[in-house]
C-alpha cells in the first residue's frame, strides 16, 4: 500500500513538473523571434568597429604628433 502510495505521488508530481516546463516553452517561443530581429547587422557592425579604429589612429597619431612639437 505504501509503495502504491509513494508511485502515485511520484506520478503527481512528474506530471506537476512536466506541465510547468511546457508553459515555460510555450513563453519562450514567442521571444526568439523577437530576440534575433533586434541583432544589427554585420556591415553595420563592421561600419562601427572600422569608424572606431579610424577615430583611434586619427588620435594616436594627433597624440604623436603633439609629443614630437
Amino acid at each position: 500500500m505504501r509503495a502504491a502510495l509513494s508511485l502515485l505521488a511520484l506520478v503527481i508530481v512528474a506530471a506537476i513538473v512536466l506541465s510547468l516546463v511546457k508553459k515555460q516553452s510555450a513563453a519562450l517561443k514567442p521571444a526568439a523571434p523577437a530576440a534575433s530581429a533586434a541583432l544589427p547587422q554585420p556591415q553595420a557592425v563592421g561600419q562601427q568597429v572600422q569608424g572606431s579604429l579610424d577615430d583611434a589612429a586619427r588620435r594616436a597619431a594627433e597624440t604623436a604628433s603633439a609629443a614630437t612639437n
